[in-house]
């Protein structure tokens, strides 16, 4: 197979829909606050809610189109006055605006909607809003969003929250960002987060369930592994929700989770979100999930072994790839994944297990074994969960890394971190970054290339 070539877009250009989801999102608007207040009903799968969405105009607009997918708006307000019409058609809540508004100008939507939310089927299998055994569960990566509230659905369209959820009594809520209010009203009861960093709607999430509430207290410090580690004092607040038939599992599961932070402040600089939260669900799930500040675990997540502790250090590195530097589209899904996949061998080397050049010595030896049959670079919307995205990307990642030297590689992605902090990326723009911190006549484009755009797998280089 031939090279396949991906063009860098401009800098500041409007994304257009993305092609991975070509029905989510729109280009024609930028949201930069939701403010949700939900009413939901466990025992019937019912939710009600009200979004007021102030966003900005990036062309003139007649109408407005949201993300919506599964439930129905009763109430359309634009800036306060009724909107002309809405519909709803293929997942999309069409607003027809009583005037029109300028490219440049402010506005606020005010949608009252309601139904029984369930997941949206994709490439890649159900996302979104589903029911538990005894509580819900909110899964919205790609375009999962929609399943819950109106919005504009695109992993560029980063905006803040509020997030105020009414429940059954005995529930506990949990969402982005911190809880600024909880308050018992008769069987009901009442969760109000605020995210102020802005993040991505796929990132918002809603966990409920009969759940428990513990500080995660900092360990002893390393015995062992990298020469240094990050300060625990600088490390952020660390919640865990679990119910308490699993409460000593998950103390268990996760008594390394503070030394795996301190390795990747270190390695990544400095966390970015204002504090973490783990939910252990009752359920089984096929793969833990992440979130902005928050990550989910299934029952059978809870175990000390390696499997189940490098997908809790690979979750916890989201924070940091995926949730605070997110890709402008889904075709960078590397730019998550790859990294996150390195930082479970960033961990396993700074905790003095194997050293990140085994883990990926072995992991190149298993993808030599396979079809060269994906472009991971580009790897399209049916593909871009295949585990050949994560280890390859991570490839790519350690062979940057031999290239450049570790003071050289290191410097570089914390400097990534925190150019980009609560941004967006791009293929293009990481490129220029790696030039600008790399010696003198290297090119990472021409470096990149073959392990990202080229089907065949190259080899890793000499440690």
């Amino acid at each position: 197979m031939s090279p396949k070539r991906k063009p860098s877009r401009p800098r500041n250009q409007p994304v257009l829909p993305d092609p991975y989801v070509p029905g989510s999102g729109s280009p024609d608007y930028r949201v930069r606050h939701y403010d949700l207040d939900l009413e939901c009903k466990l025992g019937g799968n019912r939710l009600d809610g009200r979004a007021r969405i102030r966003a900005a105009a990036e062309v003139d607009l007649r109408r407005v189109e949201l993300d919506l997918a599964g439930l129905r708006a009763t109430k359309v307000l634009v800036d306060g006055r009724k909107a002309a019409r809405f519909t709803h058609a293929a997942g999309r809540l069409v607003v027809v605006l009583p005037a029109r508004i300028a490219a440049g100008e402010d506005f606020e939507l005010d949608v009252r909607y309601g139904g029984s939310p369930h997941p949206r089927r994709g490439a890649w299998g159900d996302v979104g809003w589903e029911e538990l055994e005894d509580g819900v569960l909110v899964a919205g990566q790609p375009n999962g969003a929609a399943t819950w509230f109106p919005c504009n659905d695109h992993p560029s369209q980063k905006a803040t929250y509020r997030i105020g959820v009414t429940t059954d009594s005995g529930y506990r809520a949990v969402s982005n960002g911190d809880l600024v209010r909880h308050a018992r009203k008769s069987s009901r009861e009442e969760w109000v987060y605020e995210q102020t960093h802005p993040m991505a709607a796929y990132l918002a999430t809603l966990q409920i369930g009969r759940y428990g509430w513990y500080d995660l207290r900092p360990p002893a410090p390393f015995a062992s592994g990298r020469a240094r580690h990050a300060d625990p004092a600088d490390t952020p607040e660390q919640h865990v929700a679990v119910g308490p038939a699993l409460a000593a599992r998950a103390r268990t599961a996760l008594a390394d989770q503070q030394r795996m932070m301190e390795a990747f402040i270190e390695a990544f600089g400095p966390y970015p979100a204002g504090n973490y939260t783990v939910v252990v669900t009752d359920d089984e799930l096929e793969i833990p999930l992440e979130a902005h500040g928050i990550t989910i675990l299934g029952r059978n997540h809870l175990a000390p072994g390696w499997e189940q502790q490098r997908l809790i250090a690979h979750e916890l590195s989201h924070q940091w790839f995926g949730n605070s530097l997110t890709a402008e589209r889904w075709d960078d899904i590397w730019m998550h994944e790859g990294f996150a996949c390195y930082a479970e061998w960033i961990w396993s080397e700074a905790s003095g297990s194997v050293t990140a050049d085994a883990r990926a010595r072995a992991a190149w030896r298993s993808l030599d074994a396979l079809p060269q049959d994906i472009v991971v670079g580009d790897p399209g919307p049916e593909d871009m969960f295949d585990d050949r995205v994560y280890k390859r990307g991570a490839l790519t990642l350690h062979a940057l890394r031999l290239a450049l030297g570790d003071l050289a590689f290191f410097g570089m992605l914390r400097a990534w971190t925190m150019l980009h902090r609560h941004g967006s990326v791009s293929h293009a723009e990481f490129v220029e970054h790696v030039d600008a911190h790399a010696p003198g006549g290297f090119s990472a484009g021409a470096f990149l290339r073959p392990w990202l755009f080229d089907a065949a797998l190259p080899p890793l280089p000499a440690a």
